[in-house]
């Protein structure tokens, strides 16, 4: 079955998106209603909890690092307003510690940024016992590894040094590293 018939199907059709992202935000609620989804989004962790207090929605797709929180706390507050709930996660800082907290806290799923609609949708209309199919263009793993080093510097505030020594690698290697555009 198609999954524009599926979610025509569903009496609830809600659907929150939370992301600091102001442009990835509204790209990705104008794909969702084109899809069928009655989107509202939200910029923070703390309108999304206004949100998810007053009209908890029965679809969710929330950014898991934001400046004002985490996303994890508003999977758990719509947990508790709305158990049956689905919830994806996205993030530009996968791993797997952030993965098993997310499924813990009762997302559903964990998708890495940029995330493609069509994904997000699949992701949230799978059912349990059905894995999802491989992404059809994933990061290469020279780009995973130079998505990991740019993390690891944008939290140690860019300081070359220490980043260097949290990376067990020589600082003028990281120098080059950082010094090259990102691989595809």
């Amino acid at each position: 079955m198609p999954t524009e018939t599926v979610i025509d199907a569903l009496p609830d059709r809600s659907l929150l998106v939370m992301d600091d992202d102001a442009p990835l935000r509204n790209r990705l609620a104008r794909a969702l209603e084109s899809r069928g989804f009655s989107v509202k989004t939200a910029a923070g962790v703390e309108e999304a909890m206004t949100i998810a207090r007053s009209d908890p929605p029965a679809f969710a797709v929330l950014d898991l690092r934001l400046e004002d929180g985490s996303g994890l706390s508003v999977v758990e507050e719509l947990h508790v307003r709305r158990p049956d709930a689905r919830v994806v996660m996205l993030t530009g800082y996968g791993n797997i510690a952030t993965a098993v907290a997310a499924v813990k806290a009762g997302a559903v799923d964990y998708l890495s940024k940029p995330a493609d609609a069509d994904d997000v949708v699949k992701a949230l209309m799978a059912q349990s016992d059905h894995l999802p199919d491989p992404p059809a263009n994933p990061m290469s793993a020279d780009r995973i590894r130079w998505e990991h080093i740019q993390r690891v510097f944008e939290l140690c505030g860019h300081n070359v040094s220490e980043t260097a020594r949290r990376l067990n690698m020589h600082r003028r290697t990281l120098q080059r590293i950082l010094a090259k555009r990102a691989p595809r």
